[in-house]
């Protein structure tokens, strides 16, 4: 029977052997594996682009369609009423908006928040216009708020500014 030191000068070196195999093999299927992860990654970056700049586009559209002068010249007034014409041209920017709210999960959230407050803002600016009481009827009220843009920015061009800005980080 082997003494216990011929016993460990035997197994000492297979341990050392099994251990630096072991290491070897875990660090190449490591690799193996997040190089793996890396190709997928990259694949899948590649097919989600087009959808994502197809949601930029989408919301390009968007912001140009809730741009007063362009939502002025689309709708018109059915009747003199501007209380009328004002409830109009709301629900159709809350349809507008209705129909891209699935492009939020393409943009940042910083992105989209800048999609909602250039929404708001323009109907806060449609509804402050409906307050004043120079404002008698609904043709009154598509020339000032046609007016109240010429003198600022819409607030469409500020959405439309950031929206750019990010999309141009994509490539």
């Amino acid at each position: 029977m082997p003494s216990i030191e011929t016993l460990i000068m035997i197994l000492l070196p297979a341990l050392v052997v099994g251990g630096v195999a072991y290491y070897f093999f875990k660090t190449h299927t490591d690799f193996l594996k997040e190089t793996q992860y890396n190709d997928n990654l990259q694949a899948l970056k590649k097919e989600a682009l087009p959808v994502r700049i197809q949601a930029y586009e989408r919301l390009t559209l968007f912001l140009e369609r809730i741009n007063p002068g362009n939502l002025l010249q689309r709708v018109k007034p059915t009747g003199n009423n501007k209380f009328d014409y004002e409830n109009l041209l709301v629900a159709t920017i809350e349809q507008e908006f209705e129909h891209n709210l699935v492009q939020q999960i393409y943009v940042s959230d910083k992105c989209w928040q800048a999609i909602r407050a250039s929404k708001n803002a323009t109907i806060s600016l449609i509804r402050q216009s409906t307050m004043s009481e120079k404002i008698t009827d609904s043709q009154k009220l598509r020339e000032y708020i046609l007016t109240e843009l010429l003198e600022k920015e819409s607030p469409s061009m500020t959405g439309l500014a950031f929206l750019k800005n990010e999309a141009k980080q994509l490539w």
